[in-house]
């Protein structure tokens, strides 16, 4: 399930990439800041941090935090605090989470990070022309992280009982309808499940190597001295007088029929 709105005080500056960004939020940003003060390492590597951030946040340098100055980011959904730079030296930052509206906003980066219903809402905002209208570099993102499947049928006939629409609701897919004069056009979207790529170890290499010796040890092992040679084995040519109906026999293949297989700290954000 995506974690649009998921508060993760587990993750640290220094495990943040700029997918996992997008599981965190404005909180969680200040909080990891405030820990990195600590940290000298992570001091040194904060413009790097500071870019990871902004693939998901948009960040605001606050040089006036009068009252009124203030307000004015808070109304417009930016959470405010201010950051240590050393014993004497501060910076204020507002920040807030990069909305999703478009499909343009779409990345391989956040597109785990959405949910089927959120997909659907981002679709239905874009749609004129259904699912053909994107372009291939945007469907290409959006499958990377979800089952998408389309059907166009007539208005009377989509709904029909037992019919696919039917079974993809009740397997959990949320459906975006586009009305194509007196056909619909049904999009259909579900969160692929995550999976973990496997890694070879080092003992499986070793364990692969190993075997491979062990078979060019049993090849070698092979006893070829009383094999026949090839010039030795005799070949019973057949006589053609002697072929008839109850020693000729012809074999070959029978295909099998294929219908039967049924993505100092004010000098960070300078360029924001």
């Amino acid at each position: 399930m995506a974690k649009e709105t998921t508060s993760n005080k587990a993750l640290s500056l220094k495990a943040l990439t700029k997918s996992s960004v997008w599981d965190v939020q404005e909180n969680d940003i200040f909080r990891m800041l405030d820990a990195a003060e600590k940290d000298s390492e992570l001091k040194d590597s904060l413009r790097h941090y500071a870019d990871i951030i902004r693939s998901a946040f948009m960040i605001e340098e606050v040089k006036d935090d009068s009252k009124p100055v203030l307000e004015k980011y808070t109304k417009q959904g930016y959470k405010v605090n201010s950051i240590k730079l050393g014993e004497d030296q501060k910076i204020t930052w507002a920040i807030k989470k990069r909305p999703i509206m478009r499909v343009t906003d779409l990345t391989y980066e956040n597109i785990r990070h959405i949910t089927a219903a959120k997909l659907i809402e981002v679709l239905d905002r874009n749609f004129g022309g259904g699912w053909d209208s994107l372009s291939q570099s945007i469907q290409d993102i959006i499958e990377s992280g979800f089952d998408i499947s389309t059907t166009t049928l007539p208005k009377d006939r989509l709904h029909k009982k037992g019919g696919m629409y039917e079974k993809k609701i009740a397997d959990g897919y949320e459906v975006l309808e586009v009305a194509k004069g007196s056909w619909v056009e049904a999009i259909f979207a579900k969160l692929k499940p995550e999976t973990i790529k496997p890694r070879m170890t080092f003992d499986d290499a070793k364990d692969l190597r190993d075997g491979d010796e062990e078979d060019e040890e049993e090849d070698l092992s092979i006893d070829n001295y009383n094999s026949p040679d090839e010039d030795d084995v005799e070949i019973d040519e057949p006589n053609d007088d002697e072929i008839n109906e109850n020693n000729y026999r012809t074999t070959f293949d029978i295909a099998s029929d294929p219908d039967e297989d049924a993505e100092s700290l004010s000098d960070f954000i300078a360029d924001e």
